[in-house]
């Protein structure tokens, strides 16, 4: 610590009152502490300690007015101000009504005895420091870095959870670089499929794949990789790699850390499709509808998936064909129950529906409007039902159609009343009531919070019919909460 060089020529002059105010103004909190340790006299250098009841320290032993902890310090600061030590800085904490500690930095030193000149002196002058912005300051900087410790575990788990599903995945997957096509990374059914050629230095996917002549160049793997790389657009081509046979090649891009990458997914074309029934123009109409930008799904006279092609894979959210088949195909379409019974309804009658508009939704909570048209084959070996499925997101609507609530009113029920002279009466009141129904519990179960007694109390239900009513449409976790059985 510096000292005044002549402090009794610039200071020598001041009367006790300016000396008092100098002290005041030099910290938050001033103190004179007598020789008991008691609180004599003392100055705050902000109104806020005054406002909160801080003066009434005046009187007390000056260890009295701090945290337990902070009693040692307390001591220890006049200790070593009466053996005029060097001044020191500790944190002291004092209680206060918020229950929240006040935390403030002291500083003591002596002065001399009244009557006396130089002696070290039994009252002490202690200066305290506010420090609740430092902690606050502390305090952000902690809450800060516990949100950076949460997103790191947060992320690492995340990264457990792709290298467990790259792992295990059945399909080829391999991540490549969007600008030189090099191999970044493969999982284990990817390295199998390519074979040891995969781990050559300068290896290029195209390198494992045939060269059809007749084909043109824009089918081709490199030419589909760089269209994904300049539009980001998925995209998929068939291709034959070398000793295995007919392959579906899929690619996506994706950025990271200001690099991009591709996502190539290799799986083998389903056996039907590669023959394609025997003739030629069979197999080439299968490849346009394998290869169509509208989902194309055949399921059989219950609904259950028999083949759907990749646009419908990626309106489901899913990977492989294997995946949908034996399904039915009311898990991704429409509203559970509803949609579906009037397709198959109007098909078996009618032979034929178009633009039945309804939602389909994703595997991991995705939901497209979409319009349906459908055709039933009851002739042959095995009768089945074929559904396109056109992706209508993106159109423009002239209106939006909305419930007494303000909530969209879903689009199968809007297009109810074109069903009349398709359906029966009886069929159409029966899927519109079941509708209604459906969207009546889900705003009782929406307003109560998931809590199914005071749902049914508000819907007018015995809590088992409840019950009933939520398995028959598959809303919500169909397990009973305690307290509510």
């Amino acid at each position: 610590m510096r000292e005044f060089e002549a402090p009794a020529k610039t200071l020598g002059d001041l009367s006790a009152d300016m000396a008092g105010k100098l002290i005041a103004a030099a910290a938050d909190v001033a103190l004179i502490i007598d020789d008991q340790g008691v609180i004599r006299d003392l100055a705050f250098g902000s109104d806020d300690l005054l406002r909160e009841g801080y003066y009434e320290w005046l009187g007390k032993p000056w260890a009295d007015t701090v945290t337990v902890e902070s009693r040692p310090k307390v001591e220890a600061l006049l200790r070593e101000s009466r053996a005029n030590a060097a001044p020191r800085w500790r944190h002291i904490n004092h209680p206060s009504l918020d229950g929240a500690d006040l935390p403030l930095s002291y500083s003591a030193i002596a002065l001399p005895q009244q009557g006396g000149r130089g002696k070290p002196g039994v009252r002490s002058v202690v200066f305290g420091r506010d420090l609740r912005a430092n902690a606050a300051l502390q305090q952000r900087l902690i809450s800060a870095q516990q949100a950076m410790e949460r997103d790191y575990w947060r992320l690492r788990h995340m990264e457990t959870r792709y290298r467990s599903l790259f792992q295990v995945a059945s399909e080829a997957v391999l991540i490549l670089d969007a600008v030189t096509g090099k191999l970044e990374e493969a999982n284990p059914a990817a390295l199998a499929l390519f074979g040891v050629e995969a781990s050559r230095p300068g290896w290029l996917i195209s390198d494992s794949f045939e060269v059809d002549p007749g084909a043109k160049n824009t089918a081709s793997v490199p030419a589909m990789l760089g269209r994904v790389s300049a539009t980001g657009h998925v995209e998929s081509v068939g291709a034959r790699l070398k000793g295995q046979g007919e392959m579906r090649v899929s690619a996506s891009l994706f950025r990271q850390e200001k690099t991009a990458h591709l996502l190539v997914r290799v799986s083998p074309l389903d056996t039907a499709i590669r023959t394609g029934g025997g003739s030629a123009g069979q197999s080439a109409l299968m490849k346009l509808i394998e290869g169509a930008p509208d989902a194309f799904v055949v399921t059989d006279l219950d609904g259950l998936i028999m083949t759907a092609n990749h646009a419908f894979l990626d309106l489901a959210e899913l990977a492989t064909e294997t995946q949908v088949r034996g399904q039915s195909l009311e898990r991704w379409l429409g509203r559970t129950g509803v949609d579906l019974n009037v397709l198959i309804t109007n098909l078996r009658q009618r032979g034929a529906v178009r633009l039945f508009a309804t939602v389909m939704r994703g595997e991991y909570g995705a939901s497209t409007e979409v319009e349906i048209s459908g055709v039933a084959v009851t002739e042959g070996e095995q009768p089945c039902l074929g559904f396109t499925i056109r992706d209508v997101s993106r159109r423009l609507v002239a209106e939006v159609r909305t419930t007494g609530t303000g909530r969209e009113m879903p689009r199968s029920v809007g297009q109810m009343t074109e069903l009349v002279g398709r359906v029966p009466l009886k069929d159409i009141v029966r899927d519109t009531t079941d509708l209604i129904e459906q969207l009546c519990i889900e705003a009782a179960l929406e307003l109560t919070h998931d809590n199914r007694a005071s749902a049914a109390e508000m819907l007018g239900l015995s809590r088992q019919s409840l019950y009933v009513k939520l398995r028959r449409f598959n809303i919500g976790d169909l397990t009973p909460v305690p307290g509510e059985e």
